[in-house]
Parts: structure tokens; sequence; C-alpha cells
């Protein structure tokens, strides 16, 4: 089957080395089930893993990709849930220590078919098409999750999303200005800044610009440029959830003294659960709104999609269609 894997690392210029070609079909173990895939989603963690960022190199060949929607073998339309925890783990898929994602442990879904425990396919939402579904799995799961679960936000609050463009903090604005909070969002692009308005965001800033007020909670995905900013951002007792840190992990300073003196919280956030995913249908069926498509490509210009989130012009999702 065609599919886009890992065959070895580059740190440096992680495209290079993805192959695009024929992989061997999944094999099933019991209590699995095979999915035919008809579109899956783009992720920062593929370019990771082709840097050999959390992929051990004994995993290798490793076909990339956690995001699918498609069909499974009852002729059912569903999403992969992409968070594979093990067999006897109760609870929280998330905090499970042996937890693993799609295209780490297990092969992914950048290709024609994927294999996944039973528990782990939801039907998929009929208003979307398969390619808006294959966003789901994990960047708006993630926004999910960091907005309901981790952030303490209630309707009429204000949150700040750093770095609007990338599939995560698009889907933070679309889903908190759904949810009725106010959403200030920021980006050093002019044109990133105004599809941000557009999508729902109230007001968009110049990265690092002040803000007309501080807020109640700041959702961090770029990490270190943003860092210092995101804690400055908030009110006494505010909350900044942070999922990723595509700048770095290590920002210059901590900024410990005003963490603890306005009593601030640190939330790390990581994905979601399988619950979560059905919530998050739910939540989008009833208010009526979609993923946001940069573009799509077929599966075998697989390259062409990686090179263009790995120059950062991005602005939504980057799918492939199988």
């Amino acid at each position: 089957m065609l599919a886009a894997y890992a065959a070895k690392f580059d740190a440096d210029d992680p495209v290079s080395v993805l192959e695009v070609g024929e992989r061997p079909e999944p094999v099933v173990p019991d209590g699995w089930v095979t999915v035919d895939v008809k579109a899956s989603a783009l992720n920062h963690h593929d370019l990771w893993s082709l840097k050999g960022v959390g992929l051990a190199e004994r995993s290798l060949p490793m076909i990339l990709g956690c995001d699918a929607a498609g069909i499974d073998v009852d002729g059912n339309e569903v999403v992969v849930h992409a968070v594979i925890s093990d067999p006897a783990w109760k609870g929280d898929e998330t905090l499970d220590p042996k937890r693993s994602l799609l295209s780490e442990r297990y092969q992914g879904t950048l290709a024609e078919k994927v294999a996944v425990p039973a528990q782990n396919v939801v039907p998929k939402p009929a208003g979307l098409s398969f390619e808006q579904a294959a966003c789901l799995p994990t960047a708006w799961l993630t926004a999910y999750r960091m907005l309901f679960t981790q952030s303490g936000l209630k309707p009429g609050d204000t949150v700040l999303v750093q770095g609007a463009g990338g599939g995560v903090a698009t889907s933070l604005i679309t889903l908190a200005r759904a949810a009725g909070i106010r959403v200030w969002a920021t980006s050093r692009d002019e044109a990133k800044r105004a599809k941000a308005v557009e999508i729902g965001a109230h007001e968009a800033f110049e990265s690092g610009a002040r803000l007309p007020e501080r807020v109640d909670a700041v959702m961090e995905t770029v990490g270190q440029a943003t860092w210092s900013h995101s804690l400055k951002s908030l009110k006494q007792g505010g909350t900044l959830v942070i999922s990723g840190a595509t700048s770095g992990q290590a920002p210059k300073s901590a900024e410990l003294n005003r963490i603890f003196f306005l009593q601030l919280r640190i939330q790390g956030s990581t994905m979601g659960t399988r619950q979560e995913l059905a919530e998050l249908v739910r939540f989008m069926a009833n208010a009526g709104i979609e993923p946001h498509i940069d573009s799509t490509f077929p599966l075998a210009e697989a390259r062409t999609g990686f090179a263009k989130m790995n120059d950062g012009d991005v602005f939504g999702k980057i799918v492939f269609t199988v």
C-alpha cells in the first residue's frame, strides 16, 4: 500500500528524509480493526519524528501520521483516535505512562490503511467531509482539552491564543468563540492576524504587543518565543495552558517570581481522551463549526505538504487524501 514514512532521521532537513512509497499492509492484532483511510492530516509531530524526536531508530521504518478519517470493516464512516494506552490501563489514557501515539510505537495514518484498537474509532460527523474530519484527532482534540478540561475558562472570560496560524491555534480560536469566550490572538504575520479575526478572534495583535488588559488564560503552543509575553499577559490567578513548544523549550527565564507572586497556574496538556474526542464531535455539530483547512494534497505528493509546514507557511491544517 502507498504510505509516507520515515526510514532514517535528519535533524536539520527533515523533509529530505521523508519516503513516499509502498509499505506492507498493517498486521491486525486481536481486538484491533483496520480502517481504510480516506484522509489524513499533517502535524508538527510528523516533522519532529523525521528529526528523530520521540521516535526510536529501532522502530524504523515507521509510517507517519496521527490523524485519519475513513471507513471501517463494517462500512461505517469513522474518525481514528490516535492515543493508544496499555490494555490494562483504566481512566484517562493521556495519563498512562505506557501510552503512545500512532506513528511512535505503532504504524501511523499516512497510508491507505491503518490498524487501531477497536475502541479507538468514533463515528465521523455526518456534516463533515473526510478531509475535515481528519483534522479532529490531534489539533482540534488538543484544543478542546486545553480549553474545556484544563483552563478553567467560562463564557465571558478572555483568552489569549499565541501564534495564530497553526492547527491547534486556529482550532482554539474557533472553539473558544463558539463557547462564548472573548478571544484575542497574536501573530507576527499581518495576513494571519486578519485571518484569525475572520475565523473568530475578537481582536488580533502583533506578537509580543501590549494587550488592552490582562487575560484570564493563555493558550500556549509556541513556547520559548512567546513564554514571557504569555506570563505578562495573565491576570493574577490566571492560567497558562501549554501543549507544545514549536519555537523551542528553553525560554531565557522561567520568571518564577512572577508565577508565585501573581499565583499563576501553569498547566500542561497533551492530546485528549476518546471521550473528549466524542464530546468534540458533538460540540462542533451543535455549534455548526468546521475545521480550517489550509491546503489538500494527494498522499503521493506528501513531500509538498511537509515542505509547506516546515516553511511555516500555514493557516489551518494540511490534509492528504487517499
